[in-house]
């Protein structure tokens, strides 16, 4: 058995932090001894703690020396310790630190949630190359930008997608979850679940969808989730006299019920992912799925074959491909019933978990 330390200094909240907690929780089921430092401001903190997690609140939110003392004396007084699991940039480099200026410190492995560019500066190439004793990456396709614009050796990195639980996500009765939800049983639902950030895409979605609300008055928009677009979000509803046509109950604990409520997902992202979690929940759900090919997107989302692929930052691209589907029954079923199968076959939670046992054991 393992004895994991993760670190995460993001305050903010998404599927980055989902993976880490979801990974986190599988482990010490599976027998594993794992804690989570992170800054106590952090959303993460909470609700760590409210899973059982062991949680240990340190100030490594930003890169500075009161972070980096902090957390070499949490190593110094840990030395059970077998491996250091980071997430973002600045835990990541604080690790590393507190490593380099210390003794006998466990190997690190960063998880690389994200496809943001990485720097080819060389103290960055230091981290990931010499300091990082290997590197998890959410999709192959990451894994493989690494090597391209980073030279990081393929041997290096695995990629280890984000396991999604399949008997909470699984097909409902779509009467049933729009009963329970207080939707209209005579609408069609088209949705995204995703935190209300400029890379999601939710502009264009909306643009994309006001051109398409007088020829599909039988359909309207889910917005489900949060974040610090909220109050841009909607004034562009209002712009756009989509009021009566979008629907933003915000964060939700009952994301199944409001997946198995669509008719049809989408995820307009133009940057910042791995494989999203929302399109993986979506597809176990049973949902076709409309989205672009930023990150990993494609690993999860087969054009043709489990919903469409559509370019990025384009509305009226984004739009025909809705048109094709919100017109197309029989399609959106077949669709449906091959995201199904995808996500039952490769999304698993004890995939995931296997993956990341696997390397853990190779660096240890």
């Amino acid at each position: 058995m393992f004895n994991i330390l993760h670190t995460e200094n993001s305050c903010g909240w998404g599927g980055q932090e989902l993976r880490t907690l979801t990974e986190m929780q599988g482990m010490l089921e599976r027998g594993h001894q794992v804690t989570l430092v992170c800054p106590r401001e952090a959303q993460i903190y909470d609700a760590s703690v409210s899973r059982g997690i062991p949680t240990i609140a340190l100030p490594i939110a930003r890169k500075n020396f009161d972070g980096l003392g902090a957390l070499r004396r949490q190593l110094k007084s840990m030395p059970e310790i077998d491996l250091i699991n980071t997430h973002s940039s600045t835990d990541s480099w604080l690790s590393a630190l507190a490593c380099l200026t210390s003794q006998n410190t466990p190997p690190i492995v960063r998880t690389r949630h994200v496809s943001t560019n990485v720097s080819t500066n060389w103290t960055t190439s230091w981290l990931y190359k010499k300091a990082t004793s290997h590197i998890i990456t959410t999709g192959e396709a990451l894994r493989q930008q690494l090597h391209d614009e980073n030279a990081i050796d393929l041997q290096r990195m695995t990629s280890v997608p984000t396991g999604i639980d399949l008997q909470r996500f699984s097909p409902q009765d779509k009467t049933e979850a729009r009963k329970a939800l207080g939707l209209s049983s005579d609408k069609h639902y088209l949705g995204i679940v995703a935190t209300l950030r400029n890379w999601k895409g939710h502009t264009y979605l909306l643009d994309a969808f006001a051109s398409l609300q007088a020829d599909f008055p039988e359909w309207d928009l889910l917005l489900v989730g949060d974040g610090p677009q909220r109050n841009n979000l909607e004034r562009r509803i209002a712009e756009l006299s989509l009021s009566e046509r979008v629907i933003m109950p915000g964060n939700r604990d009952d994301v199944p019920l409001w997946m198995n409520a669509m008719d049809l997902f989408t995820l307009p992202s133009y940057g910042n992912e791995g494989v999203p979690q929302g399109i993986m929940q979506a597809m176990a759900c049973g949902l076709s799925v409309v989205s672009t090919p930023v990150g990993a997107i494609r690993e999860a989302v087969v054009h043709e074959q489990t919903g469409l692929i559509v370019p990025t930052e384009d509305s009226a691209a984004l739009a025909d491909a809705l048109r094709s589907l919100m017109t197309n029954e029989r399609l959106r079923r077949e669709y449906s019933e091959a995201s199904l199968a995808r996500a039952q076959q490769r999304f698993g939670i004890e995939i995931m978990l296997d993956k990341v046992e696997a390397v853990y054991r190779s660096v240890l």
